[in-house]
């Protein structure tokens, strides 16, 4: 015997209809079949709609009536032949008057109770029974039409009755040596009576629970429930993008998923399944070749340490506390006797060593209920002040993570919670029970989605880590990062398993966001037809209200309005990678802060090709720090424009030329006066200054302007060219002056001592930056533990390819290891 029950998406239509026909046809040959159908989908939620309508006297519940008999009088003409027909119809149609006579009934008594709600809910399961069974009898399938009130038996808490097993074993014992063997019963699922006939429901979902019930009574070799998923899954679907059907899963494990929310299984399904060892497979009645989910005694070990991750998505926390509390005999038991007492559902409980603490999660429809009934009980110890006022939480969700697997085995929650910590969400409540196979955690329910994804990817895709990134500025320096992101995409994914998806963009004139990503080959048409007009603070806006996992923002302009943003972007949880150096060069005290904000939400903050591009100079920086080094001098060559002037002037072309030159090669700003003026250089050696510890504001740095005064505040390129001709002269004295000694002109950077300077000297051949050659940038360190011979980090400092190159760099930090952020 095996019983097989079909779930509303399964008998939808005509021809979702004709599916379980072939289903129920291949069965049949090798097995007795009992056959439970839930109502055709949507009908159980238009008759709970109907019945409210006609309660408050609201004519339009005959509207759905109409509706819902048009629906099966559809159905009925489409499956059965005409030679059945009209008789089908003929009993249909008095079913369906039984029904609009008790409605019609309400509207004029304009009275409803829960018996008569019961009944009213119930003939969606009779009518779908009865029409498949006609119609199989219709197509030689022999079938009987067996209404589960006759047989399954329940006492009067109408809404979600209790089965009297006892009774109800019996009674489908009796029915069931009578049948024919051969012949397949259609049994109405949710519906039952009370021992004196009364139509009563076993709750919504509760045709698993028929099933389960019949398969017991009858010791069924299985359970078949179809539906449309192909099983039990390792998250919800509508919440979690890359989930896995879970082959195998305990009863244990599946009575913590669906208690916490996974809906696939109604959870008192599992109970007498369980006690009759009898195995439930959950099934595609549309792929039904699929493997699906079994669910038995034993738990077959999958891919992960846990098996899936469910969620309730609104619930409330009370919480009782107070000094009185401590040590105190029989508090719980009256907490949990007065909320029992007030039929208040506890869904779950944490509670302090100290005993000065108790939280209760409950739904948000009780929870006012589950507040006066703590508070009367305890009415005494409140007035006194020995417990404190009960505080209630609202607009929180539960995660759960599930697993037998999951016992004795040490570094779970570890993983649970270091995940939760790297994505900014914060935990409220948690709970792990003894048996070690649930770990329950409270989240804003903001967080729910996000928490699920991110508990996801760090179990189940622990091969493969997701990254959002949302890229502002797409010129130079963000069009060169999205080149290599798409040379680097593949190699990333296969030997890093890491998918950098860009989830936002946005140049100077629109924005562009989409959860599901955007394809670097297509940005450019999507954001012109797609996209918002340029607004930073919508695109924050709907990049934090997206609340996805492993978010970065990439800033690939010199704006000074996007940095003032970013302790915002930071607050949101989200990290950031910067080549803007504005930020980190104004006030200390934005500096400081940046730094605070970003410990305090857990995120990175990283900024490598604010100095030097793509060089290693930052990081290094911080590492010696890290490790407790003091720095002494900071010394370096921080413009790779300023490097390939110097580096080429050699006194045989004007000085005014070489800088033309370097104009036309774009080593320099449009306007050369950005570079020469030294003010980049001061920000950078600022910025390494901070780094090391030093509490330094830009005003505090000497920089010599290599600009002439004439030409600082002159509008023109051209006009400044045209004045800087004039000075060759005096640029040639200094190359001279310097080549008399064997020396060369250099534009140094230096912090030494609690001076900090940027000027252009004349250094001999001795010095470490004599043999710099190009645009090379070059910088070294003087430290405690580098006295004698300094840390020297040199390469190219300046170019678009190197600084996206650096920008990638620090994705990568923040996405494959810790990132280094100082302790605030």
């Amino acid at each position: 015997m095996r019983v097989l029950k079909f779930g509303g998406s399964s008998v939808g239509s005509a021809d979702a209809i004709l599916q379980v026909e072939s289903i129920i046809n291949k069965k049949k040959q090798d097995h007795h079949l009992a056959v439970v159908v839930s109502a055709f989908e949507g009908v159980t939620d238009l008759l709970e709609d109907a019945i409210e309508k006609a309660s408050n006297g609201d004519e339009q519940y005959q509207e759905i009536l109409h509706t819902l008999e048009e629906r099966h009088i559809t159905v009925i003409k489409e499956l059965i032949g005409i030679e059945n027909q009209s008789s089908t119809l003929a009993q249909f149609k008095m079913m369906f008057n039984e029904l609009d006579d008790v409605l019609h009934g309400v509207s004029l008594t304009r009275e409803l109770t829960n018996r008569t709600r019961d009944f009213v809910l119930g003939f969606g399961e009779r009518f779908s029974a009865f029409i498949i069974s006609e119609f199989l009898n219709d197509t030689d399938t022999a079938a009987d039409y067996l209404d589960a009130r006759e047989v399954i038996k329940t006492d009067e808490q109408f809404g979600e009755a209790r089965v009297l097993f006892d009774e109800t074993y019996e009674n489908i014992r009796t029915y069931f040596g009578r049948a024919e063997p051969d012949i397949v019963q259609i049994v109405t699922g949710f519906v039952a009576s009370t021992l004196s006939g009364v139509s009563t429901t076993l709750g919504r979902g509760g045709s698993d629970y028929t099933a389960a019930i019949i398969s017991a009574a009858l010791n069924a070799e299985t359970i078949e429930l179809w539906t449309d998923i192909e099983g039990l899954m390792t998250a919800d679907p509508r919440k979690v993008e890359r989930y896995f059907v879970i082959p195998h899963l305990s009863y244990e494990e599946a009575m913590e998923l669906s208690h916490f929310g996974a809906k696939v299984v109604y959870p008192p399904t599992l109970q007498p399944a369980m006690k009759a060892s009898i195995p439930i497979q959950i099934k595609n009645t549309f792929k039904p070749g699929e493997e699906g989910t079994t669910i038995s005694n034993e738990s077959h070990p999958g891919p992960s340490v846990i098996k899936g991750i469910s969620s309730i998505d609104n619930i409330t926390l009370l919480t009782v506390r107070g000094s009185g509390m401590i040590g105190v005999t029989g508090i719980s038991a009256r907490l949990f006797r007065a909320l029992a007492d007030a039929g208040i559902n506890i869904i779950m409980i944490t509670q302090a060593s100290s005993e000065h603490t108790i939280c209760v999660a409950v739904l948000p429809d009780q929870a006012e209920a589950a507040q006066a009934a703590i508070e009367s009980e305890f009415k005494y110890e409140l007035k006194d002040d020995v417990i404190d006022e009960v505080k209630i939480e609202k607009d929180l969700s539960i995660v759960a993570v599930v697993s037998d697997d999951m016992r004795h085995k040490p570094g779970i929650s570890g993983r649970v919670f270091q995940a939760l910590g790297q994505n900014g969400i914060n935990v409220v409540a948690t709970a792990q029970g003894s048996s070690e196979r649930n770990i329950s955690i409270v989240v804003d329910r903001s967080n729910e989605t996000k928490t699920l994804n991110t508990l996801h990817d760090a179990f189940f895709m622990a091969n493969v880590k997701t990254v959002n990134l949302f890229l502002i500025g797409v010129g130079l320096i963000g069009g060169k990062l999205l080149e290599l992101m798409k040379k680097q995409t593949k190699q990333l994914l296969a030997e890093y398993h890491l998918e950098l998806k860009i989830t936002g963009i946005s140049n100077s004139k629109s924005f562009l966001i989409d959860r599901d990503g955007i394809a670097i080959d297509e940005w450019e048409e999507r954001l012109a037809v797609e996209g918002d007009g340029a607004d930073i603070d919508g695109f924050i806006e709907k990049m934090a209200g997206l609340n996805l996992s492993n978010s970065i923002f990439i800033d690939c302009t010199a704006s000074e309005e996007i940095a003032d943003e970013y302790d915002e972007i930071l607050k949101s949880n989200i990290s950031i990678v910067t080549a803007n150096k504005k930020a980190n060069s104004s006030s200390l005290e934005t500096y400081e802060k940046l730094q605070k904000l970003a410990f305090k939400h857990n995120v990175a903050y990283l900024y490598e090709t604010n100095v030097g591009a793509g060089l290693p100079v930052v990081a290094t920086l911080k590492e010696q720090i890290l490790t407790g080094d003091d720095v002494m001098r900071i010394e370096g060559v921080l413009s790779g424009t300023l490097s390939y002037i110097f580096n080429t002037y050699d006194g045989s072309i004007p000085f005014s030329e070489v800088v033309r030159t370097a104009r036309e090669k774009g080593y320099t700003e449009p306007d050369p006066r950005e570079d020469l003026n030294g003010q980049d250089v001061g920000r950078k050696l600022l910025i390494l200054t901070r780094e090391a510890g030093f509490k330094l504001e830009f005003e505090n740095i000497d920089i010599e302007n290599l600009v002439p005064k004439e030409a600082r505040s002159v509008e023109k390129v051209d006009q400044f060219f045209e004045i800087l001709s004039d000075y060759d002269s005096e640029f040639m004295k200094l190359y001279e002056g310097a080549a008399e000694n064997d020396n060369k002109l250099c534009y140094i950077a230096r912090y030494e001592d609690g001076n900090a300077s940027v000027k252009l000297e004349s250094i001999a051949p001795d010095h470490p930056f004599y043999g710099l050659d190009g645009s090379d940038n070059i910088v070294a360190f003087k430290t405690r533990h580098y006295k004698d011979s300094p840390i020297v980090v040199k390469g190219p400092g300046a170019g678009a390819e190197v600084t996206a190159s650096g920008i990638i760099a620090d994705i990568l930090r923040i996405s494959n290891a810790p990132s280094f952020r100082k302790e605030w």
